[in-house]
C-alpha cells in the first residue's frame, strides 16, 4: 500500500533536480562561451589590425589598424568602445606595448596587441567593475620587398 502514496514523486523529483542542476550548467556554458567569444574576437582583431597596419602607408597605417580591429571585434558582437590597439617589439609581451605605432620599414617585425573588455552575463556591474579584459597578440612582418615611398 505504500506504493500508491509515492505515485508521481519521481517526476517531481526529476523536474526539481533537473532545474537545480541544469540552471547552473546552462549559466556556466553561457558565461564560458561569452568569454571565449571575446578572446576569439580580440585575437582576430589583432591579426586583422596587424595586416591592415602592414599594408598601409605611414600616413594611414594606424587609422587602418584601429578601424580593422574595431570591425573585427564588432563582427563578434563585442562592444567596440573599450578596444585599444597597441604596438610592441616582436619578442615583447603586450604588457610593454604602447600606442606609438611601429615604423613601416621593409622587413620590420613587431607585435600588434588588441585589448577589449569582457562582460560576463548575469554579473552586476558593481561586482564586475568593467575590469575584465582580454588581449589578443599577433606578430607582423612587413614585406621585405615592399616599396613604401611610392604610396
Amino acid at each position: 500500500m505504500s506504493r500508491s502514496t509515492d505515485r508521481g514523486a519521481a517526476v517531481v523529483e526529476l523536474v526539481l533536480l533537473g532545474v537545480v542542476l541544469l540552471a547552473p550548467l546552462l549559466y556556466l556554458v553561457l558565461a564560458v562561451s561569452t568569454v571565449q567569444r571575446s578572446v576569439y574576437g580580440v585575437t582576430h582583431a589583432a591579426r586583422e589590425a596587424g595586416r591592415a597596419y602592414a599594408t598601409g602607408t605611414a600616413a594611414n597605417a594606424q587609422l587602418r589598424a584601429e578601424y580593422a580591429a574595431r570591425l573585427a571585434v564588432a563582427d563578434q558582437g563585442i562592444p567596440v568602445d573599450g578596444v585599444e590597439v597597441r604596438y610592441a617589439a616582436a619578442d615583447a609581451d603586450c604588457a610593454s606595448a604602447d600606442r606609438v605605432p611601429r615604423p613601416l620599414a621593409p622587413g620590420e617585425v613587431f607585435a600588434v596587441c588588441v585589448t577589449g573588455s569582457v562582460t560576463v552575463p548575469g554579473v552586476p556591474r558593481f561586482l564586475d567593475g568593467r575590469r575584465n579584459t582580454v588581449t589578443g597578440r599577433h606578430v607582423v612582418q612587413v614585406d621585405d620587398y615592399r616599396d613604401l615611398g611610392s604610396r
